[in-house]
């Protein structure tokens, strides 16, 4: 057992050449795939809860099909495109992987969490005045504000791990885990361990951010 607490092997990671630019690229992806899944998957979940189309349940089992490919079948075709495209080793390149993997749980989610908000209070709204975009901003949407805030929990902590698609889509410009899977190959174990732990601090500070809203929005303070 450690006889002291040290933060020694922690502050030697940390100071590492490369460190805090992968911190950096991984809170940019993260956060903006978070933006780019929920404009995207947000809409696409509503009209699969307020409207009946031919071929609704096919095309549920279709968006989960994007989830039952390894990640290795969508991230080498998707380099190869990158690199003729001119935006391989890029944020937006990871990005748009990481939504890719994301929007699948995004659209099933929030589809679930509307289905959840009454029609009739969605109608009466549009009967006083509003029309449909008015009526999903203002009384739509912040009733289906927690789910959307649990949404974003699962894709920034899915981005935030998400190793393999940002390894082989990035070279010079790595996300956090990309970075100690590549750099710690060959480091000590308690090397490895800080890595890891500097790994799982910022996932869990935006899991504890938006716990406390998720919780405030039900009408309940957490302290």
């Amino acid at each position: 057992m450690p006889s002291e607490l040290s933060t020694e092997t922690l502050q030697a990671f940390l100071q590492a050449t490369g460190t805090f630019p992968a911190f950096g690229n991984s809170l940019l992806v993260g956060l903006y795939t978070v933006f780019w899944s929920l404009v995207v998957g947000a809409p696409a979940g509503y009209a699969l809860a307020r409207y009946a189309f031919r071929g609704k349940e096919p095309y549920q089992v279709f968006i989960l099909l994007v989830r039952a490919l390894p990640i290795v079948v969508l991230s080498v075709p998707l380099a190869t495109l990158f690199l003729q495209f001119g935006v391989y080793d890029t944020v937006f390149a990871v990005t748009l992987v990481h939504t890719v993997l994301a929007l699948p749980t995004t659209v099933l989610i929030t589809a679930s969490i509307f289905v959840s908000v009454p029609r009739d209070v969605e109608e009466a709204a549009q009967i006083f005045g509003c029309t449909r975009w008015q009526a999903a901003r203002r009384v739509v949407l912040p009733l289906a504000l927690p789910g959307l805030a649990a949404s974003s929990i699962f894709t920034f902590v899915l981005s935030w791990n998400e190793i393999l698609g940002a390894t082989v889509v990035t070279l010079g410009h790595r996300t956090l885990p990309a970075q100690v899977l590549t750099a710690l190959a060959e480091a000590s174990q308690a090397y490895r361990f800080a890595g890891g732990f500097a790994l799982i601090l910022p996932a869990l500070l935006f899991i504890f951010v938006m716990r406390r809203y998720l919780v405030n929005m039900w009408g309940t303070t957490l302290r």
